[in-house]
């Protein structure tokens, strides 16, 4: 079970972003933000108890329960410390090839570090991809020698077993991660090699997510299998491991066709020009009774006394705002503010630009040049777009 828990480490290149999102924040690491998805609370609890209540007294019976429990406890603590190594990893080398790096999260199915951009050669999607592997491959190795160098030293046979099960658990977690196939590090390693072969970026990912659709229903298959034999849990969750590979490999491979059709388009051609903006001195109440802020868009950019933009309010935000308060509340306390805005040039790349925009009223882009706010994008101007290249009858 713990081979297929650790199995899915996105290697850093997510691309189903509102399926993983932190529910809470642990802070930073390396200048990294890490969070935790509530789902790592089953999968903790699932690891805890079946060590605790499973492998640990079958090997080692006799023992009081409380040391069984503390025993699985600080082995689940390990493991998620060991997927955060891992995607740790992918984010530091990934700083270090340019690509700027969102956050970290761990959730059900392992880990993920979610980038902003994309690798720009094989060379540096081959380092970014590989590491993973590599560290896991590393960890496994020195619990390995742990438990060796333990058992020479006669420890204790439960601490013995928890530095062993961590060996073995990395271990398969630097294989299973290396399978070729999309969204898993190895499809992020063929694709750097097909994309090295063929020079054609949407073609090699196009090769890994098919590889990954067909290890997904492969994996989908034997769990299936699994369970009708009586494997129970086992085989479900090898089954949902495979739902979510196939999943994700299509997920990932309509998003390349989506940023093949966009290749070349700056961001000038889909944004919305000359947008309306709020002043932030604006009450809230001011902005909800305005006929020409309730009516047209779902976000407003927020400029100052002088014109230039501030932050982003969504009429969302300004609605939560409770009616005997609005009055005094500004926009200024409601925005997003810029630092935590996207922004963009009008030349900057479409496509590029494409894995940083997320779906909701919150995740506009402010396009801005050197004389300021010039235009806003959403996920809608972005649809239209590609509606246009897509339709010849509509580009005549």
């Amino acid at each position: 079970m713990g081979a297929v828990t650790a199995g899915l480490s996105w290697g850093g290149f997510e691309q189903g972003r509102d399926a993983v999102r932190a529910t809470f924040t642990l802070g930073r690491i390396a200048g990294v933000r890490v969070g935790v998805h509530w789902s790592v609370l089953f999968i903790f609890g699932i690891i805890a108890f079946g060590l605790a209540q499973g492998r640990l007294p079958q090997v080692y019976p006799g023992h009081a329960p409380v040391l069984y429990w503390v025993a699985g406890l600080g082995a689940a603590v390990v493991f998620f410390a060991s997927l955060l190594a891992h995607e740790l990893a992918h984010a530091v080398v990934a700083r270090r090839n340019g690509v700027v790096v969102d956050d970290i999260v761990l959730w059900l199915l392992g880990g993920v570090a979610r980038l902003k951009s994309e690798a720009s050669s094989p060379a540096a999607e081959l380092r970014i991809a590989g590491v993973g592997p590599l560290v896991s491959l590393l960890l496994g190795g020195l619990f390995v020698l742990g438990t060796w160098l333990l058992t020479l030293a006669s420890a204790p046979g439960l601490l013995v077993e928890v530095v062993a099960w961590l060996g073995g658990i990395n271990l398969l977690l630097a294989v299973f991660n290396a399978l070729p196939a999309a969204p898993l590090d190895g499809g992020r390693l063929l694709r750097a090699f097909l994309w090295w072969r063929t020079g054609d970026r949407l073609r090699a990912t196009a090769g890994a997510t098919a590889a990954g659709r067909a290890l997904g229903w492969l994996l989908i298959a034997l769990g299936l299998v699994v369970f009708m034999r009586g494997g129970g849990f086992g085989g479900l969750w090898l089954a949902l491991i495979g739902w979510f590979l196939v999943a994700a490999a299509t997920a990932e491979g309509r998003q390349a066709q989506l940023r093949g059709v966009l290749a070349g388009v700056p961001v000038r051609d889909a944004m919305t020009k000359d947008p309306l903006t709020v002043p932030a001195h604006l009450t809230v109440a001011e902005l909800l009774a305005n006929p020409r802020y309730r009516y047209r868009h779902s976000a407003f950019p927020v400029t100052d006394e002088d014109a230039a933009p501030v932050g982003l309010v969504t009429l969302d935000s300004a609605r939560q705002v409770p009616p005997e308060t609005s009055g005094t509340v500004t926009v200024s306390e409601v925005m997003v503010p810029l630092s935590r805005t996207s922004v963009a040039g009008p030349d900057d790349s479409l496509a590029d630009l494409l894995p940083r925009m997320e779906p909701g009223a919150e995740y506009r882009v402010l396009v801005m040049d050197e004389s300021g706010l010039v235009g806003i994008l959403s996920l809608s101007d972005v649809s239209r777009t590609v509606t246009w290249l897509m339709n010849p009858t509509q580009r005549r």
